[in-house]
């Protein structure tokens, strides 16, 4: 895990993300796409005072070639990756896809947020 934060402050971290997610399903609703919740979110995470890179660039390597970009829908505190979903569960593949990112990252967490149903569901992945 990055050294610059303790567990602690990674789970209050996670823990004020998802509040925040939790507002924006409350007021937006479930049913739209993911950019709908993403630019709600974005406000959110802002209102919070949290520091964030909403679809930052990030390269993959292979052979310390460059073969392509990821974007992940958020970056925040320099430390955790969000990845927006409007899918019906959140299965291996969407976890598969984050751990990918936090490889190619170097940052050490990522967090899944599903916004189809009235319910949030979400999963953390740690590298």
């Amino acid at each position: 895990m990055n050294t610059d934060y303790s567990e602690k402050e990674i789970n209050e971290l996670t823990f004020t993300v998802n509040g925040c997610a939790m507002a924006v399903l409350n007021q937006v609703g479930h049913g739209y796409n993911e950019k709908i919740y993403e630019n709600a979110l974005a406000i959110e995470l802002a209102s919070n005072g949290l520091e964030f890179d909403q679809q930052r660039h990030f390269s993959v390597t292979y052979k310390d070639i460059s073969i392509g970009t990821f974007v992940p829908d958020f970056v925040v505190n320099s430390i955790l990756i969000i990845e927006i979903k409007t899918i019906e569960k959140i299965s291996t593949n969407e976890k598969g896809q984050v751990l990918n990112y936090l490889r190619a990252s170097g940052l050490p967490i990522g967090l899944i947020l599903n916004f189809k149903h009235a319910k949030l569901e979400w999963q953390r992945v740690i590298l």
